[in-house]
């Protein structure tokens, strides 16, 4: 199935339909301006014809209840459906005419049904019509007549999809049908026909992917605070299954229901993700046989499924074809069988019309695919949508009835005022709900507190308080609530309900009174259309103490193919490595009971033998500030002066009257020492984070746990896409995201720094925060084990990682303890001076990952898990970094870059300047630029060019002598064509402001002026250095001075060209658009830096560089 193909197509008909009906609409006077008279008889000189008034009424109607856009949507969405069937119908043979809408037997985009007219016995068909139309060559109003007609002649087999003819629907069917370009032109050509073939899952498909910007919609104004309104639930929460999934649940729910008391080899061979049970105790086994005995389900009838969120159908119609297989091993023909299933079996709920229509339809669809008139014996699936019904239409199946009200009747005679059907259709949705099921399989929605409307969230507070944390865990309470005794529930969910504490009553409930059968935990980013990570998993309604079949596909990446290719091998391999069998009995040895069906016996024992890390260094969350962008800054952006990087208690910080102080923010996996990047304003012991509120007056910073600032402890990042990582910290404040954990005995916090960074503590958070959130709680139920006999051996190990790493986070400029590049290392030629950095890096690595692994082997003797894990480290988890060419090179010209503005000196170690009182004295080597501005041009124009300085930099360090041959191995080292000096100017030209930028967070502290594509100007200057004339003499100085040298230029090659033949004058009429080019560009530029320079622009440091860059970004490169 080309699903790119049906999601490019589904997408774009959406948003073409849309505009059809809105362009319809617009032709009976109704737009998004008003309708005027809404019982209009003539529109823009045109009388409409009573028909034609009763049906713009309607649709007025519509728009005064539920506004225009919601209402053309809905026209849009109704005939979005009516092609997807129509087509599916046509391509299968489906339609009682047996001639084709849309196509022609070839598969083209030529409706047999216009060249066969003469021949068409359609219901309701007006011949004279069709004669007066065709003799008046109106094929378009003909072909939108037949089309109209064949819906209404559906509507006796398919009344939910097709309405009666006369509504307000036909009126706005959009123009232009029969055009190649059209929506049912481009529904023919763009998805393969192959793709319509008894494959109803298509509908599917079509259903979520034209959803898929109204779901974009929605989830853009969640990130802005916008609760999901009932209106939106269906395009927030849709989410096509897929369809080894669907097999997988129904085959191990409803097949096994079936095996259990009617076992069968040849029907459990054609479900090939059905997965056997598990060895059981005797115990269990026993107590699984009496139940076995006395299940009711004595024939395939007695079967009651249910999807309560049913959306397009697609497990039900997979349910379908189960429950015929089922069917047809008992001997039943299969023409009855598909009566039986609609009549007996199967049912369905939804929230949606629209996604109830299609569930309805695929049904329809499958029956008729086992039973020819199956159209002609007026069944009706036993699926509803809840229209009518205000609880149902806002909560869905999650409305809980205990009591069923009296059947509604049909009303005797004309009552006008009489809604019958809506009451029937009501009646049913709770009908359905009131029951019980043998069998419940769903893909529920999905939906957490942020989402939430307050009605939604009163509702699941008030009556799922155990699952209240989304809506999925609420239907996983619910889909219990609606099973039998012994019946199954199969699932399709995020996996967190696994394993966080906010759904830890739930893992309880599911523990003590229901077994889980089977459950596969996929790969965190495997189902991309969820965006969150998923399981599924089938479980009987009813504890036995049974024993359960898991699969752990989390290692697998590669999406969902790799994870349904792993399954079926698992399936046909126990021994595979990655399938378990466990008892949740375990579950509850470990703290929060998480669901760890892959823990290890020995594993278990150490949460015995262990304390706890909240009892010997209890994990505190730091901080939040309420607005990062005003309170947290990256170090580097803030004067340097107004940074106290050394406090050691609160008062000390009040006592130094300075305004920034260092503080933990998690960052990427790194041990031992590092990540040291922001800053906090903390000024006046905090004063305005500790009083920040919003408008309303409500507190929106959370200054928590502030005692424990600046005291010496561990920090780590709560939330990861790798593994945990600690980090030793001293002196330092710590914001939410950067949570910290106190020793509360003297000495041990290098003794818990390894343990936590061990091969042991590695696989015991993975039981305890698998989805990566290494939340304080979690990381305080790590079971430390002291062990006196190897203290002092971990103590010295600990200490050497920690020396290690640090001296790895300060050889890098934005540490804000670095001293001097590693390449000023004495040596007089580059090449000499990195292969020297290069043995100490590789020294440095080498020694960190030979300590890791004598600290992972410790550890695991402590924990007494040799026969389970190895104390080898991979090279990508150690954590300091072995040399890189080119990384080096282009750090050196960055910190030669530095030397230029004065931010560094080849005189003193160290930062040098970076805000605050300027000292010339402490640069004697390397004069810094007088006027703060380097320009970079494409070729040496100014005495301070940027590549001239970085020349006199490299000469200045190593030495004249080798000059030339540094800069040719720094321009080897770049890459490029030329000369060194070229492609060093070029990578300046081109590249450098680039590099920066990631190196500082896209917060630069040099500023790339910059007039545009063509190169016609740039220059940086410092940030720090920053001051109110700065852009007057960027202006006069150097802006007028290139302007002038572009025109003299032009001057001399206008008279060049006078002489000049052949390919001298190709170049020089080269050159010159060049620079006629650079010359427009520069003028412009010219004129926005003159607007700026007479405003005599001043910034404050403090503000940072995002909202001081915001200020010159017309003439500043974009980020």
């Amino acid at each position: 199935m080309n699903k790119n193909a049906i999601q490019k197509y589904a997408v774009w008909a959406r948003n073409e339909l849309i505009d059809q009906v809105q362009q319809r609409a617009y032709q009976y006077g109704i737009s998004d301006k008003g309708y005027g008279d809404e019982k209009a008889a003539v529109i823009g000189g045109h009388v409409l014809s009573a028909d034609e008034q009763r049906q713009r009424h309607e649709f007025v109607l519509q728009i005064k209840e539920n506004g225009f856009q919601q209402a053309v949507e809905e026209v849009a969405y109704t005939w979005f459906n009516r092609f997807v069937a129509l087509r599916f119908m046509e391509v299968n043979d489906y339609l009682p005419t047996h001639m084709r809408v849309f196509s022609d037997a070839s598969g083209g985009f030529n409706p047999e049904i216009l060249k066969d007219v003469l021949h068409l016995d359609l219901p309701g068909l007006d011949k004279v019509k069709v004669s007066e139309l065709l003799n008046a060559n109106q094929t378009e109003e003909l072909y939108r007549y037949l089309l109209l007609t064949q819906c209404n002649a559906l509507n006796t087999a398919l009344p939910e999809m097709f309405e009666k003819l006369g509504s307000y629907t036909e009126i706005l069917l959009p123009n232009n049908i029969l055009k190649p370009e059209s929506v049912i032109g481009r529904l023919v050509k763009d998805i393969p026909e192959d793709d319509w073939r008894d494959a109803v899952q298509i509908i599917g498909w079509m259903y979520q992917y034209y959803n898929t910007e109204p779901k974009q919609a929605v989830f853009d104004g969640l990130k802005k605070n916008v609760k999901i309104t009932k209106e939106k639930i269906p395009a927030a929460t849709q989410l096509f299954t897929p369809d080894w999934i669907v097999r997988y649940m129904v085959e191990n729910s409803l097949g096994r229901l079936w095996l259990e008391s009617h076992p069968n080899d040849a029907l459990k061979a054609n479900w090939k993700y059905y997965l056997d049970e598990a060895e059981q105790t005797p115990e269990v086994a026993e107590k699984l046989r009496v139940l076995r005995s006395q299940s009711p389900v004595k024939s395939p009838e007695d079967i009651c499924l249910i999807d309560p969120c049913m959306g397009s159908g697609h497990i039900l119609v997979y349910a379908f074809d189960v429950l015929m297989q089922i069917y047809e091993s008992e001997g039943y023909n299969p023409r009855d069988a598909a009566k039986l299933i609609l009549e007996k079996n199967i049912y369905g709920l939804d929230i949606d019309r629209r996604a109830y229509q299609l569930a309805y339809f695929s049904l329809m669809m499958k029956a008729r695919q086992y039973n020819r008139r199956i159209f002609g014996e007026d069944i009706k699936p036993q699926v509803y949508h809840p229209a009518g019904f205000p609880d149902g239409e806002e909560y869905g199946s999650l409305v809980k009835v205990d009591a069923l009200p009296p059947e509604p009747q049909e009303p005797q005679g004309l009552n006008l005022f009489d809604n019958y059907e809506r009451d029937l259709r009501v009646w049913n949705f709770k009908r359905l709900l009131a029951q019980k099921y043998d069998v419940v399989v769903t893909n529920p929605p999905y939906m957490g507190g942020k989402g939430q409307s307050s009605n939604i969230s009163d509702f699941l507070k008030e009556d799922y308080p155990d699952t209240k944390s989304d809506m999925f865990s609420a239907f996983i309470e619910q889909c219990g609530q609606l099973t039998t005794s012994t019946g199954y529930v199969g699932m399709f969910t995020p996996y967190v309900w696994m394993f966080i504490q906010s759904y830890e009553k739930l893992r309880n409930m599911l523990y003590t009174t229901k077994d889980i059968i089977t459950l596969i935990q996929f790969e965190y980013s495997a189902f991309e259309e969820a965006t969150v990570p998923v399981c599924t998993f089938v479980v009987r309604n009813g504890n036995t103490g049974a024993t359960g079949e898991y699969l752990r596909l989390v290692d697998y990446r590669g999406g969902m193919e790799v994870q349904r290719v792993k399954t079926l091998d698992a399936i046909g391999n126990p021994q595979c490595g990655y399938r378990y069998t466990a008892s949740a009995d375990n579950f509850a040895r470990i703290p929060g009971s998480p669901v760890a069906y892959w823990v290890s016996k020995k594993l278990l024992s150490a949460f015995d033998a262990g304390n706890p890390i909240a009892k010997i260094a209890p994990p505190k969350q730091g901080f939040k500030t309420g607005n990062n962008d005003l309170f947290l800054k990256l170090w580097f952006e803030v004067s340097r002066s107004k940074i106290q990087f050394n406090a050691i208690s609160l008062q000390n910080a009040l006592d130094s009257k300075m305004k920034w102080f260092p503080c933990t923010k998690g960052g990427e996996f790194r041990k031992w020492y590092g990540n040291f990047e922001y800053v906090v304003n903390w000024e006046d012991d905090g004063y305005r984070l500790k009083n920040y509120y919003d408008d309303s007056g409500k507190l929106r910073s959370r200054p928590q746990n502030i005692q424990y600032n600046f005291c010496d402890g561990l920090t780590w990042s709560s939330i990861s896409s790798a593994k945990i990582s600690m980090r030793i910290v001293s002196n330092k404040m710590f914001e939410s995201k950067g949570p910290m954990c106190f020793a509360i005995k003297k000495g041990q916090l290098n003794y818990i720094l390894s343990c936590l960074n061990s091969k042991p503590i590695e696989e015991l958070i993975g039981l305890l925060a698998p989805t990566l959130d290494f939340s304080e709680g979690a990381v305080g139920k790590i079971p430390a084990i002291y062990s006196s006999e190897y203290e002092d051996r971990i103590n010295e190990l600990t200490n050497g990682c920690i020396s290690l790493s640090r001296t790895d986070w300060d050889s890098f400029e934005t540490s804000w303890d670095f001293t001097c590049h590693p390449l000023l290392n004495g040596e007089r030629t580059v090449l000499a001076a990195f292969t020297k950095w290069e043995r100490e890096a590789a020294e440095r690595f080498n020694t960190l990952k030979a300590n890791e692994v004598e600290l992972n082997r410790i550890f695991i003797d402590i924990y007494g898990l040799q026969d389970e894990l190895t104390p080898e480290v991979n090279d990508k988890d150690v954590t300091v970094r072995r040399a890189d060419l080119g990384r080096e090179i282009r750090s050196l010209i960055s910190y030669a870059v530095g030397c230029m503005f004065g931010r560094y000196s080849l005189d003193t170690e160290g930062l040098v300047y970076a805000g605050g009182d300027w000292d010339a004295g402490k640069y004697r080597s390397f004069i810094p630029d007088k006027d703060n501005i380097l320009p970079i041009c494409d070729d040496e124009y100014f005495n301070d060019d940027i590549v001239g300085r970085f020349v006199d930099f490299v000469c200045v360090v190593y030495g004249v002598e080798t000059l030339e041959e540094n800069l040719k191995f720094i321009a080897d080292a770049l890459g490029g064509k030329g000369t060194p000096r070229e492609v060093i100017r070029n990578y300046f030209l081109n590249d450098f402001y680039t590099d920066h930028c990631k190196i500082y967070q896209k917060r630069p502290i040099y500023w790339l002026f910059d007039s545009g594509k063509k190169n016609g100007f740039k220059a940086l200057i410092y940030l720090h250095r920053y001051s109110r004339d700065l852009l007057a003499k960027l202006r006069t100085d150097y802006v007028h001075e290139q302007q002038e040298r572009y025109r003299t230029q032009l001057s001399h090659i206008a008279a060049a060209l006078n002489t000049a033949t052949g390919s001298e004058r190709a170049r020089l009429l080269k050159q010159q658009n060049k620079l006629s080019e650079q010359l427009k560009e520069i003028t412009a530029f010219e004129e926005k830096v003159h607007h700026l320079a007479d405003q005599n622009i001043g910034i404050d440091l403090d503000d940072g560089v995002k909202k001081n860059y915001e200020i010159f970004a017309d003439v500043l490169a974009k980020i």
